[in-house]
């Protein structure tokens, strides 16, 4: 069996026992039960990195060999294309698409300088496991220096329909790149249902199955495994005593109030302002629970250099501002509003103590914080999760509340549908919902994809990757050998 090789934008902390973050928990396990190398940038910001930015460590069987980005790369490759093109592209944000000519060129740039630092240290019987957004091109730059290793793809982030992925600037160009990889994994159905679309419509690709294609003489997978969590591990730290979370669950209880809480990285694609009207909206119906539910929502800090997160933070403050204005008392303030991170032991407590875990997206891969909440809940009085449509985590997790984020009527109506709720459908619902993030965890995940990367055929470079855009063509999509364009 080959050495797993995982390439992603940042590398865990191989140091910690424990990693925070879905891609971090699921590819850190991996690696550590396996052996192999975990690649990606440390982090640090530099004036003109050289070679000498390259770090290579050890811990125990895990080499982690990391790169640092200069500060033109990380305005460019990090914020520009990848942050201000692809996340808001493939978050059904075309609105916010801020796209330059000199994005996309640094972005293909740093994915080859990721290639040229990995390729030295790659031996032939590697399996390289690449993930998300940033790293698209990854494999093409692989495969222009002649390897020829079982390469997959994980896109972490939804994959939008045809009509807003076209509206890509480059997207021939992404295409191509993307089938250099010999596995396509995305999170769900839907997404592997876009990106057979995309194909259908704007290549000459042929589909040897409903998701397996075949391209210049290459067969390519494609397909959706749902990330997971460590149910266990999440469970565990929901039982951990906190003193200060204690008093205000047994303050709660004693005044007939319940918590609602949120829990998300402060990002347009999380639907923050939509969820604060949606919970004014249910104060303003049904003004019986006022001075009862407490509505706790941590927005810890996202991005900070990018205008349009400053922008939410700023909407949400007045929000929060103007709500409580309108309906606190001398002792009760409707909306807690937290903007810092808050240490994953701490939300696991919080979670178990709400009753309501409102989990509404505009727009997510997957959403792990929604199976965190049901893991962290207490089967003999469950809390009910209220989950948008459009995150991918509602694809498994239908005994939730299933909402149209959109929708502040709906979503003020499934509070309310949650907190009257009958204990006997909250447990049943909760059972469900347990089994299901049970069955699909962490662990899953990374068998599920790992042992479909290495049932594909190796790669045989039979003709030479496509070649990179012509950078003086001007902005628009380029159009790739094969394409309709």
């Amino acid at each position: 069996m080959g050495r797993l090789v995982v390439v992603s934008n940042r590398t865990g902390d191989l140091g910690k026992k424990t990693q925070t973050g879905g891609l971090a928990v699921g590819i850190g396990d991996a690696l550590k039960s396996s052996g192999g190398m975990w690649m990606g940038w440390n982090g640090d910001v530099v004036d003109s990195p050289d070679s000498s930015n390259t770090q290579l460590e050890t811990y125990e069987n895990v080499t982690s060999l990391t790169i640092s980005l200069s500060v033109e790369e990380h305005e460019n490759y990090y914020l520009g294309f990848a942050n201000k093109v692809l996340w808001p592209s493939f978050h059904y944000r075309l609105d916010l698409m801020d796209y330059r000519t000199k994005f996309a060129k640094c972005y293909a740039a740093v994915n080859r300088k990721f290639a040229n630092t990995l390729h030295p240290h790659l031996r032939d019987s590697d399996l390289i496991w690449v993930h998300d957004y940033h790293l698209i091109p990854l494999a093409s730059e692989l495969r222009r220096k002649g390897s020829a290793h079982r390469i997959g793809f994980f896109l972490h982030v939804p994959f939008p329909s045809v009509d807003v992925f076209s509206a890509v600037p480059r997207h021939g160009w992404l295409r191509e790149c993307l089938l250099q990889y010999d596995l396509i994994g995305f999170q769900t159905k839907n997404d592997v249902q876009n990106f057979c679309s995309y194909l259908k419509e704007h290549s000459e690709v042929k589909f040897l199955a409903p998701n397996l294609i075949k391209w210049r003489g290459r067969t390519i997978s494609i397909g959706d495994f749902p990330i997971g969590i460590d149910v266990g591990q999440f469970s565990a730290m929901s039982h951990v005593s906190d003193k200060g979370i204690e008093l205000e669950r047994v303050r709660r209880s004693l005044l007939k109030r319940f918590q609602i809480i949120s829990a998300d990285r402060l990002d347009y694609s999380k639907g923050l302002p939509e969820r604060m009207k949606a919970f004014r909206k249910f104060l303003d119906s049904y003004p019986e629970y006022l001075g009862r539910a407490e509505y706790l929502q941590i927005a810890s800090p996202s991005r900070e250099d990018v205008s349009a997160y400053a922008d939410i933070r700023s909407e949400l403050e007045q929000m929060t501002g103007a709500v409580n204005g309108k309906y606190a008392d001398f002792n009760w303030a409707p909306i807690q509003y937290i903007n810092q991170s808050i240490p994953r032991e701490k939300l696991a407590l919080l979670f178990r103590c709400s009753l309501i875990g409102l989990i509404t997206p505009l727009r997510d891969g997957m959403n792990l914080v929604a199976k965190e909440y049901i893991a962290a809940q207490d089967p003999e009085d469950p809390g009910i999760l209220i989950l948008s449509k459009f995150a991918g985590a509602a694809e498994e997790l239908g005994d939730a509340l299933i909402v149209n984020p959109y929708d502040t009527n709906e979503v003020a109506q499934a509070i309310r549908k949650a907190a009257t709720m009958p204990m006997e459908e909250r447990k049943a619902r909760h059972r469900t919902l347990l089994s299901q993030i049970s069955d699909q965890d962490a662990q899953q995940w990374q068998n599920e994809y790992l042992a479909a990367l290495r049932s594909v055929q190796a790669t045989v470079p039979r003709s030479a990757p496509p070649s990179l855009p012509n950078w003086n063509e001007g902005q628009g999509g380029v159009a790739m050998p094969g394409s309709r364009h």
